[in-house]
């Protein structure tokens, strides 16, 4: 009888949505989706659909470090992501988790605010994520508000994009990807990557009529198993800004709202 095929492990470090588009769940199945076994801690469990967030229970910091000892202890992943990491305590007890030699690849989404407006970090947590969590990453992906938040300006062109990712590099010493999909007046979505050796600009038309949720999440869980299938950082972004591409592309409804087509 032939041995099961091996398939990477990735791990999501996020809040689950329980309408499904977001969090945890998005993560989830485009980990999947590439053919990467999806492992998870959650720090929140969020009661939410694409229209809002209406409830926010976060989990203990003790018990998002055993979720975490217990994906290493016997599926070690090849790459980690973060998503919504909401308190300072969470954020302090996933730094102190990977302050430690032979860690793989972290991706941090810097989810701050739901795109209902919903705030998913609380203020005194951001200080944490800066200066305990960021210098441990190895790509940083923020869109354009969290990318104000974190440089502390808004951005409103793509050369502000630029800027941005340059900073948030020599800041933290993390590459950067700085999404402009909300950039106004733009006909195409422009994404910057910034290594601190090469820049590039990641482009796509924007489609239209289609308003989705949880485009972050996935865009960084793409990267995130791209990584854990051994590819480079600059090529799993290329690679995810196409899945993410597509993702919208031949997004579904479900009841009056549309979903990301994470199934490709």
């Amino acid at each position: 009888m032939a041995q099961p095929r091996q398939w990477p492990v990735a791990l999501t470090i996020a809040g689950s949505d329980s309408g499904g588009g977001a969090g945890i769940q998005a993560d989830l199945k485009t980990f999947a989706a590439h053919r990467v076994h999806g492992a998870s801690a959650i720090t929140c469990i969020t009661a939410q659909n694409p229209a809002g967030v209406t409830g926010i229970q976060a989990a203990s910091p003790a018990l998002v470090r055993q979720q975490m000892e217990a994906v290493f202890a016997e599926l070690p992943p090849q790459a980690v992501k973060t998503g919504m990491l909401y308190s300072a305590a969470i954020i302090r007890t996933v730094a102190e988790f990977f302050d430690a030699p032979d860690r793989p690849p972290l991706v941090l989404d810097p989810v701050m605010v739901a795109t209902s407006g919903a705030r998913l970090l609380q203020p005194a947590a951001i200080r944490a994520l800066t200066e305990q969590l960021l210098p441990l990453a190895e790509l940083v992906t923020p869109n354009l508000d969290e990318a104000a938040l974190l440089t502390g300006r808004p951005l409103r062109t793509v050369e502000d994009l630029r800027t941005a990712a340059r900073e948030l590099h020599e800041r933290y010493g993390c590459a950067a990807l700085v999404k402009g999909g909300h950039l106004r007046g733009m006909r195409e979505a422009v994404d910057v990557f910034y290594d601190g050796r090469q820049e590039l600009l990641f482009t796509a038309p924007f489609i239209k009529g289609v308003s989705t949720h949880g485009t972050g999440c996935t865009y960084s869980a793409a990267i995130t198993a791209a990584r854990a299938r051994g590819k480079s950082l600059s090529a799993a972004v290329a690679s995810a800004k196409q899945f993410i591409t597509d993702a919208i592309r031949t997004s579904y409804r479900i009841g009056s709202f549309t979903a990301l087509n994470c199934h490709q």
